[in-house]
């Protein structure tokens, strides 16, 4: 009768502790999924911002052209409405073809201003370029899953109208029976409702908030990001994402992964009271009769059965506790303690593993953007202790575009991957983070802090080499300018200061190398 009561308690033990777990855990899991799917979606709405705001800075001054002219007779173009990736291409080579026509020889950017376009090649020039960031604004909403994307520049000063220069969707309109892209509109945006976009633009930064509108399917954020050129201020990058306040679909991969989560607790339930039953609750008669054999014979083999007997830590151990139980269970203790020991290590491995993983680039295998700001953290830390030691070098790729758009992106990562080599090797003493597509950031220390001028010229040897090199490929002929700045604690009072320096050196660099391509 007791083994039967014994199961009949396990079995409503069990059962509670089943539904407990199954409830508890189905409230968790919903309202954790829907924390971090609102937190994704947010997170990317600023990853797409960030993005974008890199494509068309990278584009510099071509790109100033293109809105320059877009603002001006952006409602006249004609694009077809349903133009592709081949589409742009063709745009692209109509208008360096009669580029080369009028200018041959020539170079826009470099040897002629955009002023000098004839009319024709404006407009062509115009329509490879926004058929170009068209694109690239439909692949990143539809990768992102977004609801929308839009990049606006304000009418004039005294309105709160905006011109939607680039639109994530094309709305129709028709001429002469053909559908093309209707461009150039126009939207109102109170400052009362829109008041991060005003903010966007006006002070030149990003919001820390978003605006919010209320929809049919729950909430849309929409997060601002202000583009600059150049030190221009051009316009305001809008992204905005659908958060839905009640989402069936993690309502429903809930009850889903719980009811599978039931069905496996209920089997094992029933496996492990199989098991208790047939091993421990009919091994307590042999242990009866042990036992009782035992208190008669005073065999001491008696106790060596009872060990044998003993599996866990139930009423079995009770009985046990009084002839070898301690022993077994400091012996058990250790083993588990032991296994805790080596599982623990090996997690805090894998998370290391992870986090490093996490801090770097996947193109080059340096430290990444985030590694980045970790040691930006440090060093401020570190300037507040007293720490006036170290130097910033700015590294910037040149030609990273034009290579992409010549010969491909994977030459233009072998551009990046070639100078990223270059840079750790010449500063193999410092710290080196890839902190954009074609942009470089060293912290000079040490050794390389007190010889950067020598680093800086064999830096410069080096890929003058490379541009010597005939035997090498375009692409694999170097090209970047370098700038460098040391803390100086009378002027500097955080490390943006000695940054801004490094970054304005490099770009001094830069625009000398391309005045000698000009001579």
């Amino acid at each position: 009768m007791k083994k039967h009561r014994l199961t009949f308690k396990f079995t409503v033990m069990f059962a509670g502790f089943t539904f407990l777990t199954l409830s508890i855990s189905s409230i968790l899991s919903y309202f954790n999924q829907k924390k971090i799917y609102k937190q994704q979606r947010e997170e990317s709405i600023q990853f797409v911002a960030s993005h974008l705001e890199e494509l068309l800075m990278a584009d510099d001054i071509y790109f100033v052209w293109y809105q320059q002219y877009f603002l001006q007779k952006g409602s006249e173009l004609l694009i077809p409405k349903d133009f592709d990736s081949d589409s742009v291409q063709v745009a692209r080579r109509d208008y360096e073809d009669l580029f080369s026509k009028e200018f041959p020889g020539l170079v826009l950017g470099t040897d002629v201003t955009f002023d000098e376009l004839s009319d024709a090649t404006k407009v062509l020039y115009e329509i490879y370029s926004h058929e170009y960031y068209q694109i690239a604004f439909e692949k990143a909403r539809e990768m992102a899953n977004l609801a929308y994307i839009y990049y606006l520049v304000p009418k004039d000063d005294d309105s709160e109208d905006l011109v939607v220069v680039l639109d994530s969707t094309r709305n129709e309109k028709l001429v002469d029976g053909k559908a093309y892209i209707a461009l150039g509109a126009t939207a109102h945006c109170p400052k009362a409702e829109f008041g991060h976009i005003w903010e966007a633009w006006e002070t030149g930064k990003r919001p820390k908030g978003y605006d919010v509108f209320a929809t049919e399917a729950g909430k849309t954020c929409i997060y601002y990001t202000p583009l600059f050129i150049s030190g221009q201020k051009l316009g305001v990058i809008a992204v905005g994402v659908e958060v839905s306040t009640v989402t069936r679909a993690i309502l429903l991969a809930t009850l889903r992964d719980m009811l599978m989560i039931g069905l496996v607790l209920i089997l094992l339930m029933l496996i492990l009271l199989v098991a208790v039953r047939q091993r421990y609750i009919r091994k307590l008669i042999r242990m009866r009769d042990y036992i009782t054999e035992y208190s008669k014979t005073k065999d001491t083999k008696i106790a060596e059965l009872l060990t044998r007997e003993v599996t866990n830590g139930d009423e079995i151990s009770a009985i046990m506790a009084k002839f070898a139980e301690m022993i077994y269970e400091l012996a058990r203790y250790m083993q588990n303690l032991s296994k805790t020991t080596l599982d623990l290590q090996s997690t805090k491995q894998k998370a290391m593993e992870l986090s490093e993983l996490a801090l770097k680039d996947s193109l080059t295998g340096i430290r990444n953007k985030t590694c980045y700001d970790k040691e930006l953290q440090r060093i401020e830390w570190e300037i507040a202790s007293g720490l006036t030691e170290f130097g910033v070098a700015m590294i910037d790729l040149n030609f990273l575009k034009r290579i992409n758009d010549t010969y491909g992106h994977d030459k233009g990562n072998v551009a990046i991957i070639t100078l990223c080599r270059i840079v750790c090797r010449v500063f193999e003493h410092s710290p080196v983070f890839r902190i954009g597509g074609d942009e470089f950031v060293v912290i000079l220390k040490g050794n390389d802090l007190a010889h950067r001028d020598e680093l800086v010229a064999e830096f410069n040897r080096q890929l003058h080499e490379r541009q010597e090199n005939t035997q090498l490929e375009y692409w694999e002929k170097t090209s970047a300018a370098i700038g460098y700045a040391v803390f100086d604690p009378k002027i500097d009072k955080a490390y943006d200061n000695v940054f801004k320096r490094a970054d304005e050196e490099m770009y001094k660099a830069k625009k000398a190398m391309k005045a000698v391509r000009e001579d």
